[in-house]
C-alpha cells in the first residue's frame, strides 16, 4: 500500500471519530497514526535524526510529568472542549498517587505513555537502577489503569526524563518493542514565564517549524492556563492534530 492509501485509509478512521464531537465548529482529531517500534523505534527532532511522518500543518500533542489532578483536569477540559486527542507520559509515582486521574485520562480517549517511575537523570545512573526506574514506572502506570502491576506496557510508549538516555537504555527499550520518543519542539514551560509568554513563544516555535511534536507538561499551571488558547490557535492557522497510537502488531517482550 502507498504512503497516501496508508494516509487515507487512516484519515477514513479519524473522520469517524471526528464525527463524533458535539461541536461542529471544533479543533478535532483530524486522523489517527499508528506507531510500531519495529519501523520507527525513536521519533523526535531533538533528540534523533528522524520523526514521525507528519504532513505540514500536523501536530502531535504530548504532555510530560503527571497526572496533577488540579492541572491534568484543566487540560483535559480544553482538549474535550476542542475534540482533541493527545499522549500523556506519566511518572509512575505521580500514577500510584492519582489512579482516577489516569483512568480519566484513557477513559476521555487519550493515549498513556510512559516516563519512568521517579523522574532521574537516566543516564547518570547504573543500567540495572534505570531499568528498575523505566519497569517500576510502567508497573505504576499500568497498576493505575488496569489494576494490574504489569512491566509490559499496554501502549508501549516511552519518553525519558530530560530525554538523557544511554546508548544501552535505548537499546533495552528497541529490544521490547517500545518507542522512545522525543520531541520536534517545545513550549520550554519548564522556565519561569507568564502564560502569555509561554503561548507566545510556543506558537512562534511552531509557526516557524510548520509541524512536529510538541512537548508540554500538565502538572504547569501555566500551560494549563494556556491551553483553551493555544488549540484556538492551532485552528484558526490551519494546523490539525494527529492522535499516536501503538501499532496493532506491536508487542512488548515480558519482562516480569
Amino acid at each position: 500500500m502507498s504512503a497516501g492509501a496508508v494516509l487515507a485509509a487512516l484519515a477514513g478512521i479519524a473522520s469517524a471519530e471526528a464525527a463524533e464531537c458535539p461541536r461542529k465548529d471544533a479543533l478535532g482529531t483530524s486522523r489517527i497514526l499508528s506507531v510500531d517500534a519495529k519501523a520507527t523505534p525513536r521519533v523526535g527532532l531533538k533528540s534523533f535524526p528522524q520523526t514521525l511522518a507528519l504532513a505540514d500543518h500536523e501536530v502531535v500533542l504530548t504532555f510530560d510529568d503527571g497526572p496533577h489532578p488540579p492541572t491534568t483536569s484543566k487540560v483535559l477540559a480544553a482538549l474535550a472542549q476542542e475534540c482533541v486527542r493527545a499522549t500523556f507520559f506519566l511518572i509512575g509515582l505521580h500514577a500510584a498517587e492519582h489512579p482516577e486521574m489516569v483512568k480519566r485520562i484513557a477513559r476521555e480517549g487519550h493515549t498513556i505513555g510512559h516516563h519512568t517511575f521517579s523522574h532521574p537523570f537516566m543516564a547518570r545512573i547504573p543500567f540495572e537502577k534505570a531499568k528498575g526506574e523505566i519497569d517500576r514506572g510502567i508497573a505504576a502506570d499500568e497498576m493505575a489503569l488496569n489494576g494490574v502491576s504489569a512491566t509490559t506496557p499496554s501502549t508501549p510508549f516511552f519518553r525519558f526524563p530530560y530525554f538523557e538516555a544511554t546508548q544501552a537504555q535505548l537499546d533495552l527499550l528497541q529490544s521490547r518493542g517500545i518507542v522512545v520518543f522525543g520531541a520536534d519542539l517545545w513550549a520550554s514551560d519548564w522556565n519561569e514565564m507568564t502564560p502569555e509568554q509561554e503561548l507566545k513563544l510556543v506558537t512562534e516555535r511552531l509557526a516557524a517549524a510548520g509541524k512536529g511534536i510538541i512537548l508540554f507538561h500538565d502538572p504547569k499551571a501555566r500551560t494549563a492556563a494556556i491551553m483553551p488558547a493555544f488549540l484556538r490557535y492551532l485552528k484558526d492557522n490551519g494546523f490539525r492534530v494527529v492522535h499516536v497510537v501503538p501499532g496493532t502488531s506491536q508487542k512488548s517482550a515480558d519482562t516480569r
